[in-house]
């Protein structure tokens, strides 16, 4: 698939006397979704853009994944998403490239059913003992990724916590009791009703996430898209941002 460049379809965009806007199709990850879901009213209001909106995780295997949904053609104008799913559809011609743009990052945290006891993460022995302790563990996407290919080996408890990560289940499951602590990007774990946000997950087993935004190729909408990005990654989006337990990144 041929890769579309931004400046040559702004050229053509100049030749229409007034761009008109339909619909703007966007598939985002849960890890952005809190602050999304304050800041596209915004954008739908000032911009004259009517967006909808679907949610599935930026990597993992099965059809729940952006990815797939791509491949399997999914109506698409605009993905957010972990930066290394979108490196995932850039490899695979999927996105504009010029158009690709990091807006947030976020630290890992670990949260419980509200009300239960809070385990101890302070060091990086403390986690592993959660770890080995705890009966369920709700982490997918990226992370559970990362948990299970760099944190569990290099703890050297793979084989005793692997089968305890429910990747499927949503933090519901962690509200319910259902499953006993999720771990997750900070910004999917804070003012989640349900759920208290126990804190970080110690410096050393530390992973930030960086949630980018990009506009598929082939959409009819790069000019709404391109006006939804640049409003995400603006000063007038970092309130929610940061609200939502990221923080803005300034990547262009």
């Amino acid at each position: 698939m041929n890769y579309v460049h931004l400046p040559l379809l702004f050229a053509v965009a100049l030749l229409s006397p007034s761009p008109s806007f339909g619909q703007l199709n966007v598939i985002t990850s849960v890890g952005f979704e809190a602050a999304y879901n304050e800041l596209v009213p915004v954008s739908e209001k000032n911009g004259g853009i009517t967006v909808a909106t679907k949610h599935f995780a930026s990597e993992s295997s099965g059809p729940d994944t952006i990815p797939a949904q791509l491949r399997a053609g999914a109506a698409a104008d605009v993905v957010i998403m972990s930066k290394e799913g979108l490196g995932v559809l850039r490899a695979e011609g999927r996105i504009i490239l010029a158009s690709a743009v990091d807006l947030a990052q976020a630290r890992l945290g670990v949260a419980v059913r509200a009300g239960t006891p809070k385990p101890d993460i302070s060091t990086v022995e403390a986690f592993r003992h959660m770890l080995l302790r705890s009966k369920s563990i709700n982490a997918l996407s990226t992370t559970g990724l990362y948990l299970t290919e760099k944190v569990l080996p290099k703890l050297g408890i793979a084989g005793e916590v692997t089968d305890k990560i429910k990747g499927g289940s949503s933090l519901a499951a962690v509200a319910t009791g259902e499953v006993e602590i999720a771990i997750r990007p900070v910004s999917e774990l804070v003012n989640v009703p349900g759920i208290d946000f126990v804190g970080p997950v110690p410096e050393e087993l530390q992973y930030l996430s960086i949630f980018s935004a990009a506009i598929v190729a082939g959409s009819k909408q790069v000019d709404a898209g391109q006006r939804l990005i640049h409003f995400l990654g603006s000063e007038e989006a970092e309130a929610a941002i940061r609200k939502s337990g990221m923080v803005p990144v300034k990547s262009r």
